[in-house]
């Protein structure tokens, strides 16, 4: 017997553990779903969790790599016995390692071949060979958007940053998740912008370690993840305070009571102390990387695919008919509205 009670005290102690470990505002899921369930709880409701619309995953590289525009192969042979630096600039993208460029080297030889090939002009008496450097000079600054944005949008790099794989954005992250990304995206953005206004004379040497970042992390996916899950969940609780508001005043003649007590602790101890924290997190992380990242796409929608633009308005525009984070500002919005309504019918109206 003393063996059999101490197997249950054992167990019980475990079953306890197990209990305290089962914080469900420690994750974003089942952080919302809870939410729900409590204001249906106070509201002698009963909860209506709706299906969540997930994202798209962004598309595949296929879809987004845009096929760039080569030289006549006569041009680059004749080019290429020319003795000026172009010469190896030429010889590089005909070896055996320039046929299989990745798409940030690509853009780095583009940038070469501009250059030396404008060096070489001044050096030049033969009016064929000057003919024949200017049109391949003019026709790589033509093509140029196109490697720009292969270099950018079409490298494997950045389906790891979008994959929707890896869950929610967490609710109490350690420090900025994003914080090194951001300054990625938005100095992306001026190299970008640079390069496109006819600026060539620009740097990419950091362009390698964001595209190693981009394959290390998640993060834009998260947000795209929590963006939707923030949406439903937000309108699932909306919709219960609205029926509330239409049925059954919580209060009778503005008059707290022992009902509205309760549902204004729930209010503050669970929204305003665990649901808004969160959506601000959400907030300042679209803000420092969702954006930066939309406006590097907005910069290069002369070339942008079609397949990527349907993406593009869903998850990285704010303000396109059909923007998730536009979908996301709506619901907040109605949800505040609602509390605030409801409050109101009991004087608690917040901010009064």
């Amino acid at each position: 017997m003393p063996a059999v009670r101490w197997i249950r005290i054992l167990l019980s102690g475990l079953f306890l553990t197990f209990l305290g470990g089962c914080n469900p505002f420690s994750e974003a899921r089942p952080m919302m779903d809870e939410y729900v369930e409590r204001v249906a709880r106070v509201l002698d409701s009963e909860p209506e969790l709706t299906a969540i619309e997930p994202p798209s995953q962004i598309p595949r590289r296929r879809n987004r790599v845009l096929t760039m525009p080569e030289l006549d192969m006569g041009m680059l042979d004749f080019l290429s016995l020319y003795g000026c630096e172009l010469q190896f600039v030429v010889g590089e993208k005909n070896s055996v390692m320039g046929k299989v460029m990745q798409p940030l080297n690509r853009l780095r030889y583009e940038l070469r071949f501009i250059e030396a090939a404008q060096d070489c002009l001044p050096e030049t008496e033969d009016e064929d060979l000057v003919e024949a450097l200017q049109e391949a000079i003019d026709s790589k600054r033509e093509s140029l958007p196109i490697a720009i944005w292969n270099a950018t949008w079409g490298v494997e790099e950045v389906e790891t940053l979008f994959t929707l794989a890896k869950g929610y954005y967490p609710v109490s992250p350690e420090g900025n998740p994003v914080s090194d990304l951001a300054l990625d995206a938005e100095e992306l953005n001026q190299t970008v912008a640079a390069l496109r206004s006819g600026t060539l004379e620009v740097s990419l040497e950091f362009a390698g370690s964001v595209q190693q970042r981009w394959q290390a992390e998640y993060r834009a996916g998260q947000l795209l993840n929590s963006a939707a899950l923030l949406k439903s969940r937000l309108d699932d609780a909306t919709a219960l305070i609205q029926r509330r508001i239409g049925g059954r005043p919580l209060c009778l003649n503005g008059k707290p009571n022992n009902q509205s007590e309760i549902v204004q602790g729930m209010f503050f101890s669970v929204y305003i102390e665990k649901i808004q924290p969160y959506m601000s997190g959400v907030g300042r992380a679209r803000m420092a990387l969702i954006e930066p990242l939309a406006a590097l796409a907005e910069e290069q929608r002369s070339v942008m695919p079609p397949a990527f633009e349907v993406w593009y308005r869903r998850h990285l525009s704010q303000d396109s008919e059909r923007s998730l984070w536009r979908e996301l500002d709506e619901a907040m919005s109605r949800h505040t509205k609602a509390w605030q309504t409801l409050l109101e019918q009991c004087g608690l109206r917040p901010g009064a």
